[in-house]
């Protein structure tokens, strides 16, 4: 998913904040997770009703497993990237308390946009970061335009 944010008061420009899609809210996933529990708990006391001592075992293990699977892919959903593209700099950050992965003037970043649009990166002076790589195919193409424009209004230049 791609914010186009307010810039900042000191900053004149633009800020993109890129987050993957979600399937799922909270709440979905807390159900789905009590759905898949409910399941195995009630095969997992079949079972111990037909003789398997060791069924209850398995599917408190079975649980833990799912738990943290989603608990991982919950996670996973939070990472995102924010692109600060203003007249003076560019600048993208991936973790909102750590500093920039990229920084530098507008006038010198390139975008490259490589394999058919599935990689998307910013270069300057060497430097490059692939940004947006969590997106879909469609989005990375919004992106990219995006991205051109932003970096044609930075320099002052018509894309």
């Amino acid at each position: 998913m791609i914010e186009v944010l307010p810039s900042l008061p000191d900053l004149d420009g633009a800020r993109l904040r890129l987050r993957p899609p979600r399937a799922l809210t909270a709440r979905q996933f807390v159900a789905l997770f009590a759905a898949l529990a409910g399941a195995m708990w009630l095969v997992a006391l079949l079972g111990w009703l037909a003789g398997n001592a060791f069924a209850p075992a398995f599917a408190l293990l079975h649980t833990a497993m799912v738990a943290a699977s989603l608990r991982w892919l919950w996670r996973s959903g939070e990472r995102g990237e924010d692109i600060t593209i203003g007249p003076e700099v560019v600048e993208v950050s991936r973790d909102p308390g750590a500093g920039p992965v990229f920084r530098a003037h507008p006038y010198w970043v390139r975008l490259r946009i490589e394999a058919g649009g599935e990689r998307i990166s910013l270069a300057s002076s060497g430097r490059q970061v692939e940004v947006g790589s969590f997106l879909g195919p469609a989005e990375r193409r919004q992106l990219a335009d995006k991205l051109q424009d932003l970096l044609a209004a930075a320099c002052g230049r018509n894309r």
